[in-house]
Order: C-alpha cells, then structure tokens, then sequence
C-alpha cells in the first residue's frame, strides 16, 4: 500500500513541486504505516538520490537512461508505467506543472486507472483507507471530494504551492534502487532543438513578500504605484484573474484557482474583493492584509487587518511612509 511521488526534475534540478509532494506523500504513507517511494527519470541523474532521501523518501527508484535526457511523453510514460506495474503502489502523485499534465494522463490511461487533476487537499479515508482528492469544480463554486475505489493506483496532480515540503534531513536513511527500462525504438516522435528560453521569469510562489492587484486598482498606469511599493519592500507584484485578462500583467502573476497557488509570509491585497476562485490560491498566507474601499468585500474575511478605502490613495500613503523611514 505504499505512495509513490514522481520527481520531476529539469537540467537536473529537481522541480520544487516534487518536494512538496514528498513532504504531503510522507503524510499519507504514515497514515497508511507504509514507506514513501520516489521515482526518479532522466539522464546522469543518480546524483540526486541521496536529495530525494533527505526530503523524505524510504526508496528512491531512478531509472537513468540517455532515452530519458529530454522529455518526451512516449519514453516517460514507458518508464514510469513499467515501474508503477512493478512496484503497485496504491497512491501515485505528480506534480501540476507542463510535463506533469502531460504525463500523468497518459500514465492513468496506460494503467486504465482514474486521475484527478489539480488537488487541494489529499487525506486518507479512515475507514477504508483509500485516497480523499478534493479539488474546485463548477468554476471553483464547490469543492468536490473524489475517490477512486475500484481501480489502482489511485492517481492525482497537485499544483506547485500547495503542499509543505519538509525540511532537509540528510542524517535520514533511505534505499535507492536502479530501475532497467527496456525502451522501444519509437521515432514518432524526434527532439531535433532543445532551446532555454533566456528571459527572467516571475516565481510568485517563492515570494516572501507579494502585493497582489485586483480589479479596485482601476487601471494598468496605476500599476506602477505597486511595482514602486515592492520595490521599498522587497517584494514581487501578483494579480487576481480580473487584471490578468485585462493585459495589466502577465498570467505568470495569477494568483487562484487558475493561476498559482501561495503561501508568502505577507499578502497584501489591493483591490481585490476576494472570489472564491482567488482565495483558493493565497488563503494559506501567514499574514494578509486586505484594503478595499467595500466594508463587506469576502477579502476581510480571511484578511488579519483590513483597511477600508482608496486602494491608491492607501498604496501612496505606504509609498510616502517607507520613503520617509
């Protein structure tokens, strides 16, 4: 009955999401009084198997393959069913990120398996120990718990944020097995150019520090005030849906139900009324304020201070006192 946690990693770095399901995936299989596996692909990876031990893992299984250097979805798919029907865990977990949406369906399909995508919350039923996935359904309008009593493994993706990894340890024990896949000669499909894109990319999820725009601010132009206000703080400007779809900022600062999920020490949110589907998103935040010239916007309910007014003329206010300091 054990959980498995695909690791996905890239130029090999492993990818945060996996570690944070490897600290939720230590949750689970103790629950269940099971080891932990991780499963490993790609090219002069064994390197990070000790990594994946000290962020939790009893067994790390890496198959380490020049078929598996760039990501393909035929090869990874190959691999990581021939080691799910070897192993039969009984929960698998994939990050939600480009590859894993790709990938996990394909494996689910493989495996004639079900798969729940984009989870919020994953427990372990009491009673008959099998996998709770919770995620938005109807536009985020309700939650829905999802189970999968028939089939094995019990398959579900969980989006970079959401869970807590668990510090490093790297006094912890764990085995490491190197897993042989034998790959067919498939040239469907041909990487004939691997280019990284040279541009600095905005990663809101690892923000201590986000001021978050909505709709209040009133129009792009105000949105250099926020910028400004980071820049005194040190940290990183976010968005609701509404200002992403109105070309304010780009979709990398989402926050929500279809942006990104976080959990910064500070939120500070500016004209945001507080949707369902945008505070799915950053309701685990350790501090948020909220400053909405609407007295009943949903925001203050979740928010530990509130201020009610001029979203600008609050955020110019800020301005002028942390440049006085």
């Amino acid at each position: 009955m054990s959980v498995m946690v695909f690791i996905e990693q890239r130029d090999s770095e492993i990818q945060n999401v996996s570690l944070e399901l490897l600290g939720k995936g230590r949750e689970l299989s103790g629950k269940l009084s099971d080891k932990l596996t991780a499963v490993l692909l790609g090219n002069n990876v064994k390197n990070l198997c000790e990594e994946i031990v000290a962020y939790g893992a009893d067994e790390v299984i890496c198959v380490d393959d020049k078929n598996l250097k760039m990501y393909t979805t035929n090869n990874y798919a190959k691999a990581l069913c021939d080691v799910i029907e070897k192993k039969k865990p009984e929960i698998v977990l994939i990050g939600a990120t480009t590859i894993g949406r790709d990938l996990a369906p394909r494996v689910s399909a493989t495996l004639k398996t079900g798969l729940t995508a984009d989870c919020t919350s994953l427990e372990i039923d009491d009673e008959t120990k099998g996998l709770l996935m919770t995620r938005p359904a109807f536009g985020g309008n309700i939650m829905a718990t999802i189970v999968c009593p028939d089939h094995r493994p019990q398959m579900s993706t969980v989006r970079p944020g959401v869970m807590q990894k668990l510090p490093k340890d790297n006094s912890k024990a764990g085995t490491i097995e190197h897993f042989n896949v034998k790959f067919e000669d498939d040239k469907s499909v041909e990487v004939l150019k691997y280019v990284k894109e040279n541009v600095k990319k905005v990663n809101i999820e690892d923000a201590n520090i986000l001021i978050s725009a909505g709709r209040g601010i009133g129009s792009k132009e105000n949105m250099n005030k926020l910028y400004e206000l980071a820049d005194l703080l040190g940290a990183e400007v976010s968005a609701s849906r509404a200002v992403v779809d109105s070309g304010w900022v780009d979709k990398a600062r989402q926050v929500g139900q279809t942006g990104k999920t976080v959990r910064p020490d500070l939120y500070i949110a500016c004209g945001i009324s507080g949707a369902i589907q945008h505070l799915a998103g950053m309701e685990e935040s350790e501090f948020i304020i909220a400053i909405n010239k609407n007295n009943e916007a949903p925001i203050f309910e979740v928010a530990d201070v509130g201020i009610v007014g001029d979203v600008n003329k609050v955020v110019r206010n800020l301005i002028d006192e942390f440049k006085n300091k």
